[in-house]
């Protein structure tokens, strides 16, 4: 059974930083792609950023040249570090993964997801 399990999320000011991490348990081989996603209250869900076992990296416009997406050697960790936060970018963040051949994560929805963190930023 795959489970993703996200972490990292918190609480800081406009400026600030934080380093999101998605843990995939259950997993036999790489995904093809994983995803960041992530949903304000009363609003749609939107992609934040993804990348594929190729390396693609799709971000959404609003977190270019602030957020990164980065995933370890094997592929089982994802990463979103996000650099110059705003207080837009408050939401619950999830993390996502797909292993169909030639998905687009980004495009999505990717079959399997995580819980959540919140990250909250003040201004």
């Amino acid at each position: 059974q795959v489970q993703l399990v996200e972490s990292g999320g918190g609480s800081v000011q406009a400026g600030g930083s934080l380093r999101l991490s998605c843990r995939a348990s259950g997993v036999t081989y790489r995904p093809y792609c994983m995803a960041w996603f992530r949903q304000v209250p009363g609003k749609e869900r939107e992609g934040v950023a993804s990348i594929n076992k190729y390396g693609i990296i799709k971000y959404a416009d609003s977190v270019k040249g602030r957020f990164t997406i980065s995933q370890d050697n094997a592929a089982t960790t994802l990463y979103l570090q996000m650099n110059s936060l705003k207080a837009d970018d408050t939401a619950v963040y999830y993390c996502a993964a797909d292993w169909r051949s030639a998905y687009d994560c980004y495009g999505g929805p990717p079959t399997y997801w995580g819980q959540g963190t919140q990250v909250i930023v003040s201004s």
